[in-house]
Formats: C-alpha cells, structure tokens, sequence
C-alpha cells in the first residue's frame, strides 16, 4: 500500500433516541465523561462557533493517555469532524467524524467514520491500526449507545452542586494540599486508607477508603487529571451503589489577597439501587449531603493548612 491514500473505515450503530438529543451529548464535551467510559476529562483548548481544540484524557488497558484533536461542529447535517493534533506511533495521522441521523422522531444511526495513515505506510503497522480501530469502534458504539439511551432517559436523575470557601492564602497552597492526596490519612479524619499512583506527572489514580457518619467506610477509586497551579479533575470509577456516575473537580482562583477553592461535582443516580417509594430528590439531598460534607471538609484543612497561623 506504499504511496496509497489514508485507510478509511466506517463503523454504525442504531440508538433509541432522538438525534438531536445524541448529537448535543456528542458535540458537548462535558457530556464524554457520562457517554464515553474510558474518558476521564475533556478541557477546551480554543473554540470558536464552529471549530475548537480540545484535550482529551482518557484510559487505555489501564494507563491514561492524553491527546489534542481539532473538531468542526455542522449542527444542521449533525456531523462532527476530529482530527488528532499528533498521532502516536505507528500512526502517520488519525481523524474522521461523527454522522448522527434520525430515523424516526425517538431513535436515530450513528455512523462513525475514520481515516488514517501509517508511518511510512507499513502494510503490518496498517493491518495494527486497522484491527486497533475496528475493535475500539466497535467497543465505544456498544457502550455509547446504552450510555446514550441512559442519559436521554435520565435527565431527572442527573444533577451538579459546587461547594466555595475562601482562603486567605496562595493557591500554590491550597492546590498542593488537594493534590497530596497520598498524604490525606494524616490531613483528612474521614479518609481511613490512600493508596496514590502517579506514573506520570500529573495523572493519577487515588484508590481511598472513607469514613461515613454512621463509622462504616467505603472504597472509591478514582483517575485524576492534575493541572497546576489551578484545577484537579476526576472521574470516579469504583463507586457507591447509588451512583451511576460521579465526576467533578477542584478549582482553585486567586481572588484579590486570597483565593476561592470550589469542589464540583456531577452525578447520576442508579435507578436501580433507588429503594421502592423513595423520591428521586430525596435520594438526590442525600447524596448531596453525603459528598458535600467530604469536600467542604477538605476545604476546611485545606484552609487551616494554607492559611498563615496567626
């Protein structure tokens, strides 16, 4: 295949949803923590009406990866082109683009379509990518669809809070004290057991055991993306029974003398775990409290660790 143009290859699906409602979940990278398992964070780089950068960080076979693609959003024929930024090796270069279309008013196909090169055009690096492709395509669809199935019916039981407090201190401080969450045993009385990996600078992987009020703990384990001096993005992966998904961050912003340190999050209820007769915003203020409590301590030490002792 010397000299030969880009390998193309196009991988469908069929979802039990509307297609706008499929191409806004796409199109709005928020959402890819919540329909893509493997995606960790997505941040903008630059975006304009159409095109934007955005960085992606997401898992593979178990270690996190991250890369730069450009996109072109056309709500009106529902496509969205991608275009990695700088393909690894083997891969010369890597894009293609998601087609929605609708075929009835509550189900629509999704056509993903991919084009790419290998370095040099090997025939055994090609063959690589193209069995890399087929199986990660067909792998993403199958998850994608039940996830997007899922988040067109669980609109009620999505839901986002935030929690502030300020700090009169550096953001340095305050970042450092979130981000040394291997030192949390000693810092955080309601965090019993940490066990903290960092094989690469800034991405970690944060298995803890955590106190509830009753005295019982509970383990979570969590991917997160560290972006000093001023954000700590997660995805949770083990979670309580209750959550379908949980993600959030940290942020961290000079204000005048001191600084606002907030903790985001975003979860899903599963439906499933919700006991018979319970109200959905019932189950919704507890698990609010339950999370609430955990990050407005942390702000808590993290303000008596950052603030100077008088």
């Amino acid at each position: 295949m010397s000299g030969a143009g880009p390998s193309e290859v196009e991988h469908e699906i069929t979802v039990a949803a509307p297609a706008e409602a499929v191409y806004r979940l796409i199109a709005e990278v928020g959402n890819w923590p919540r329909i893509f398992p493997p995606t960790i964070y997505v941040e903008h780089v630059e975006r304009g009406d159409r095109e934007e950068r955005i960085r992606i960080w997401a898992t593979a076979n178990g270690d996190v990866r991250n890369w730069t693609s450009r996109r072109v959003l056309d709500p009106a024929a529902r496509r969205i082109e991608f275009r990695q930024e700088v393909s690894p090796a083997p891969i010369a270069s890597m894009g293609g683009a998601w087609v929605i279309e609708p075929l009835t008013a509550t189900e629509c196909r999704i056509r993903l379509l991919h084009d790419y090169r290998a370095i040099d055009d090997d025939p055994a690096d090609l063959a690589q990518i193209a069995k890399a492709v087929d199986t990660n395509s067909r792998s993403e669809l199958g998850a994608l669809k039940a996830n997007l199935e899922a988040a067109a019916k669980a609109e009620e039981l999505t839901f986002s809070f935030e929690d502030s407090v300020r700090i009169d201190g550096s953001a340095k401080d305050v970042y450092d004290f979130v981000n040394e969450a291997d030192r949390w045993v000693e810092r955080l009385p309601h965090v019993a057991s940490v066990k903290l990996d960092e094989p690469t600078p800034g991405l970690q992987t944060l298995e803890m055991e955590t106190r509830t009020k009753d005295g019982s703990t509970h383990t979570t384990k969590s991917y997160r993306v560290c972006l000093a001096p001023d954000k700590i993005a997660y995805k949770q992966v083990t979670l309580p029974a209750l959550l379908a998904l949980h993600t959030g961050y940290w942020t961290f912003r000079e204000n005048g003398s001191g600084v606002i340190a907030t903790s985001q999050h975003t979860v899903v209820l599963n439906p499933d775990k919700i006991a018979e007769g319970v109200e959905v915003d019932t189950v919704k203020k507890q698990v609010q409290e339950a999370l609430s409590t955990n990050s407005t301590a942390t702000l808590g030490y993290a303000k008596a660790h950052a603030e100077p002792s008088r």
